[in-house]
């Protein structure tokens, strides 16, 4: 359940930033996510190890809630831009 919530969560500040953001700053706030939402990952990965889980459980489920809001992010910043 914190996976799909962390997910949720990812999709919906990129979401956010980047409707906020003008079509020609698409491609930096994708990049600011990007970054930001990397350094969310790797807190929850650190998290998830303290708690008695080895990196070998938890780097799959981390890779899927780094990479499913960041290639949002960019694939809206893309489209955006191709218009």
């Amino acid at each position: 359940m914190r996976t799909l919530i962390l997910i949720v969560v990812g999709l919906v500040i990129v979401g956010i930033a980047l409707w906020s953001a003008g079509a020609g700053r698409r491609r930096l706030v994708a990049a600011l996510f990007t970054v930001g939402w990397l350094v969310v990952v790797l807190w929850n990965l650190r998290t998830g190890m303290s708690h008695g889980y080895s990196l070998q459980e938890e780097l799959p489920i981390q890779l899927l809630i780094f990479a499913v809001p960041v290639a949002a992010g960019w694939l809206l910043a893309w489209k955006a831009r191709a218009r």
